[in-house]
């Protein structure tokens, strides 16, 4: 799932409208704990008491599979093809779990016609997308009342339309019909804003002026948007604040597309679209005909970028110049068509100090180990300083 999992575990990776950890916390009203790579668990800790409910971050809560989870003993587990996907633990199995042993005395059942929704490949994300959407929406509404829609508006369908508190919305056309439209608290969509559902704009985010935005689509907190965007995800603190298109997308945090960038989200002869798969370093073919761009976090493009169909790229990568650059752009990368070379971490982290400050947050120590982590971990895909 790389590269969305660099910097975050797996349940935190944006799935519909909420995270796939925010899914389930919500439904189980607990608090989750993280087993995660070594070095993001000083940032994301695991807590272990003498009852732990584990479930496999990479699967999303469904009607089926909720009850099974929830009916759980001790000492027993649901399989998935025979790995544990979900399991009730005592504090000495958990521990007999992270040793890499199988705990003594656990019960397993093999789920078999129980549908699971689940991430395995990161293009997968928007793959599940529209199903896990219409769940979040239900979630996230369920007993709650809906602000009125503002008058001066052009509004079909309302009935599908949610409206938090602190919402501004105005000269705007909101069309639910082909899905329900969520605008979370403070949001706003400036004047001329086109919305077709399924959609979502979450706290704090900005749709500009004149935008066009197609389902489905979620905007995360804090990110603004503008020019014609279908289809994607951003998870959060990104910004596409221009004209432009963003198509079967999906953009981590703190990303930015200068003004005029457009991606391709369909290949010339309509075939299905290859990505590069990290874990077998090689492009595969994904399943899907519309894939457009991924990006990690803190990764960047210059105004009037141009992305090809099924396009990858890792994090704190600065993308400029004229023509499509490659399709897979490893981390930390400095260039575009014409040849790159290595975005120093002390660059890098220059850079976020900066962005940081502007949203009046800083950059950690324990963030700055782990995007020196993988700086390291991600060296053997920047090319160029093999030659070098």
């Amino acid at each position: 799932l790389l590269p969305f999992s660099y910097l975050r575990p797996v349940c935190d990776i944006r799935v519909g409208i909420l995270t796939i950890r925010q899914k389930w916390e919500k439904y189980l009203g607990v608090k989750a704990s993280f087993i995660t790579a070594a070095y993001l668990s000083e940032k994301f800790p695991l807590v272990i008491e003498d009852d732990n409910l584990l479930i496999d971050g990479s699967v999303l809560p469904s009607a089926q599979l909720l009850p099974l989870i929830e009916k759980l003993d001790t000492n027993e587990a649901l399989l998935h093809n025979g790995e544990i996907l979900a399991a009730r633990l005592t504090a000495e199995q958990f521990a007999e779990l992270m040793s890499g042993k199988r705990p003594e005395h656990l019960t397993g059942y093999e789920l078999k016609d129980t549908p699971i929704y689940q991430i395995n490949h990161y293009w997968e994300i928007l793959k599940i997308h529209d199903e896990a959407f219409l769940s979040d929406f239900a979630l996230l509404t369920n007993d709650q009342e809906s602000e009125d829609i503002p008058a001066g508006n052009v509004v079909i369908a309302p009935k599908n339309i949610f409206i938090a508190e602190n919402v501004k919305i105005q000269g705007c056309s909101l069309n639910a019909s082909t899905g329900p439209i969520y605008i979370g608290p403070g949001a706003e969509i400036m004047e001329g804003g086109f919305i077709r559902g399924a959609f979502a704009l979450l706290d704090n985010a900005l749709v500009k002026m004149g935008s066009k935005i197609y389902g489905t689509t979620t905007i995360g907190p804090n990110s603004k948007v503008a020019g014609e965007i279908k289809g994607s995800i951003l998870f959060g603190n990104s910004n596409k604040a221009h004209d432009g298109f963003l198509g079967d997308s999906v953009l981590a945090e703190w990303c930015n597309l200068g003004a005029g960038t457009n991606n391709s989200n369909l290949k010339n002869n309509y075939a299905e679209v290859k990505l590069w798969d990290f874990t077998k370093e090689r492009f595969v073919l994904s399943g899907s005909q519309f894939l457009g761009l991924f990006m990690g976090d803190h990764s960047k493009c210059a105004i009037s970028t141009v992305f090809n169909t099924g396009t990858t790229v890792g994090i704190c990568a600065n993308i400029f110049g004229e023509g499509f650059p490659r399709n897979l752009i490893p981390s930390f990368a400095w260039g575009g068509k014409q040849g790159f070379s290595t975005y120093s971490q002390e660059k890098a982290f220059e850079t976020i100090e900066l962005v940081y400050a502007r949203r009046g947050t800083k950059l950690e120590e324990t963030e700055r180990q782990i995007l020196s982590n993988v700086f390291e971990a991600s060296a053997s895909q920047r090319f160029w300083e093999k030659r070098s």
